[in-house]
C-alpha cells in the first residue's frame, strides 16, 4: 500500500469505505451498503485524502468518480484487503478446522518410548496436520520457542500457562527375562534390597522409595541402587539389557511389557509417579489442531492404561 494504515485515522474502515464508493459509484449507495450516514462516509474519504495528500474522488452534482490517483490506489487497496481477509479467514479457521503445523515438546523418555505410536496414530487420523516433536528434559518457554503444547510430568507452577490433566502415572518395578533367569524375581518387598536396582536420578536420596499396593498399604523400602541413570529412558535401556530391576513409569515400560521384553515384578506395588499434563499458553482459545492432538494423547493413554482406571483422571 502507498502509506501505512495507521496514518489513515480510521484505518481499514476508511479504506473499505473508499472502495465501496468506487464500486457503487455514489456516496449514498456506499453509505447504505455500510450502514453509515452520507456525512460519516464523506468524512472518511476526506480523512483518507488528507492523509495521502491526494484527491482520490472527483465530486460531481449527481455522482462521484475516482481520479487517476484514486484508481491506482483502489487497485492496490483491493489487493491488500483481499489478502487481509484471507489471513483473517485462515486465523478463524484455525479455531475450528484441525489443520496446519503443530509443535510439541515432551521429555526424552516419553518422546522416545511413548510418543512415536501416538504421533503415528494421530497422523493417520489427521494427515492434514504436520507435527514437529521436540524431545528434551529442559522446560522450554512455549512462547519463545513457538511451541503449541508441552506434555509434562508434575505440577505447572509458572504463570501464563494452563494445564489439562492427561493421566496420573505410577512407577512400577520391571525386569528383563534374562535377568530373572539368573536371579529369580523377589516374592516380597523385604527381598527387593537383595537385587540389583536401577533408579533414575529423578528419585534422589538414601531413604529408598515409597511403594503402595493400591489398597491403602504403603511401605518405605530402603535401597542401595546398583545403577543410577540420568532419566527414565536410560533406566529402561539398562533394564532391557538385564542389568537389574528397573523402577519405571508404566507408560515408559508399556511397550516392552507388551512385546515380552520386560516383566512386571512385585505387582501391584508401585510408586506414585505424578500427573502427566498437557501444557499450553493461557489467555487464548487453543487452535483446533492443538485441541485434537491433546484429546488424541489423552484417548491413547487411557486406551493403553485402561488396566489401571482408578489411576487416571480427565480434565
Amino acid at each position: 500500500m502507498v502509506a501505512k494504515t495507521e496514518t489513515f485515522g480510521g484505518g481499514l474502515d476508511d479504506l473499505r469505505a473508499f472502495c465501496a464508493v468506487v464500486d457503487l459509484g455514489t456516496v449514498t449507495a456506499a453509505a447504505a451498503s455500510r450502514g453509515e450516514t452520507k456525512g460519516s462516509l464523506s468524512r472518511r474519504i476526506s480523512r483518507l485524502e488528507a492523509a495521502l495528500g491526494a484527491i482520490l474522488i472527483a465530486r460531481h452534482p449527481r455522482a462521484v468518480s475516482p481520479t487517476a490517483e484514486g484508481l491506482a490506489f483502489y487497485a492496490k487497496v483491493q489487493e491488500s484487503l483481499a489478502l487481509l481477509d484471507e489471513a483473517a479467514e485462515t486465523a478463524r479457521d484455525a479455531r475450528t478446522v484441525p489443520a496446519g503445523h503443530l509443535r510439541v515438546t515432551t521429555s526424552v523418555d516419553f518422546g522416545i518410548e511413548l510418543m512415536p505410536g501416538i504421533v503415528a496414530s494421530f497422523r493417520r487420523a489427521y494427515p492434514q496436520i504436520t507435527v514437529d516433536m521436540i524431545n528434551t528434559d529442559a522446560r522450554l518457554d512455549l512462547a519463545a520457542n513457538r511451541i503449541d503444547l508441552a506434555l509434562r510430568l508434575g505440577d505447572v507452577e509458572e504463570t501464563g500457562y494452563r494445564a489439562a490433566l492427561i493421566l496420573r502415572l505410577w512407577v512400577g518395578l520391571y525386569a528383563a527375562p534374562d535377568y530373572l533367569a539368573r536371579r529369580p524375581a523377589p516374592t516380597s518387598l523385604a527381598a527387593l534390597p537383595e537385587h540389583d536396582l536401577i533408579l533414575s536420578r529423578e528419585r534422589p536420596g538414601a531413604l529408598g522409595i515409597m511403594l503402595s499396593d493400591g489398597q491403602g498399604r504403603t511401605e518405605q523400602v530402603a535401597l542401595s541402587p546398583a545403577v543410577r541413570a540420568s532419566d527414565f529412558a536410560a533406566v529402561l535401556r539398562l533394564t532391557l539389557a538385564g542389568t537389574g530391576i528397573g523402577h519405571l513409569p508404566s507408560a515408559v515400560a508399556a511397550g516392552s511389557v507388551a512385546n515380552g521384553a520386560l516383566v512386571r515384578v512385585l505387582a501391584p506395588w508401585a510408586t506414585a509417579g505424578g500427573a502427566l499434563r498437557a501444557v499450553s499458553l493461557a489467555g487464548r482459545e487453543l487452535p483446533a489442531r492443538v485441541r485434537v492432538f491433546r484429546e488424541h494423547v489423552r484417548s491413547e493413554m487411557m486406551k493403553r492404561f485402561a488396566v489401571e482406571p482408578d489411576q487416571a483422571e480427565g480434565t
